[in-house]
């Protein structure tokens, strides 16, 4: 078992080694991916668009937690779904209310799951932004998907569901409207 300084070091680690990377695997700066995200989210406040924000089991938790705090300290409009059918839980609500302008978070440590990935194929379809937040496998399909995609090259749920909420803490900091 490892002590509680080497978990610090392990997550400070992973965090300095954060990668973004474009729509065409293009890698980019991680300064200007949280420029680029905050643009997109102060787009979304302007023009009175949604911010979707979806995962499974803690990333789940974790969506809802960001989707109140850009609610109450970003003024955005933020909405997450978790009231259908498990493959279409993201998807068809999109379907139905996802509009272009409107931005998507799609949180999966795994970067594998089947309802995130439909989802954010239809927010593609839809003309929505799409951000994806992804651990574990460097090659896992969710990474391929966003316009903006950041990855964790995290080995377990904790080490990955703690970066990505450093991560969309960091960008909630720049979204905030103070």
């Amino acid at each position: 078992m490892n002590g509680w300084l080497d978990i610090v070091e392990r997550l400070n680690d992973l965090l300095k080694g954060l990668v973004f990377t474009g729509r065409n695997q293009e890698s980019i700066d991680t300064d200007q991916a949280f420029q680029l995200w905050s643009g997109w989210a102060s787009e979304v406040r302007e023009r009175e668009k949604t911010v979707y924000l979806i995962g499974n089991g803690a990333s789940a938790s974790m969506a809802s937690h960001f989707a109140a705090d850009l609610a109450k300290n970003g003024h955005l409009h933020t909405q997450v779904f978790s009231d259908i059918e498990f493959a279409e839980i993201y998807a068809e609500p999109l379907r139905r209310r996802g509009k272009k302008g409107d931005l998507l978070v799609a949180i999966s440590s795994s970067g594998g799951s089947p309802n995130i990935l439909r989802a954010v194929a239809v927010a593609r379809q839809l003309g929505l932004h799409v951000v994806t937040l992804s651990g574990f496998k460097s090659d896992n399909p969710l990474r391929r998907e966003g316009d903006l995609n950041a990855y964790v090259s995290a080995n377990t749920y904790g080490e990955a569901e703690t970066s990505h909420a450093a991560v969309l803490h960091c960008w909630m900091d720049m979204v905030e409207v103070k």
